[in-house]
């Protein structure tokens, strides 16, 4: 699917995204999108912890 992108296709789809939320946006965007990445994955680094945790437990 992303192979589908590249070329013309990307550049109007980023001229597209540029116009509808405008370029002063852009960077918050991308920093809170960043943020919300770094929070899933501690979660599910948190969750891995947690588990193995348990699974310990029930083997002793």
């Amino acid at each position: 699917m992303l192979a589908e992108l590249l070329g013309q296709d990307a550049l109007i789809v980023v001229l597209v995204i540029v116009v509808i939320f405008g370029a002063s946006r852009l960077p918050k965007m991308a920093r809170s999108l960043g943020q919300a990445k770094g929070e899933f994955e501690k979660g599910l680094k948190e969750s891995d912890q947690s588990k193995s945790a348990t699974e310990s437990k029930d083997q002793a």
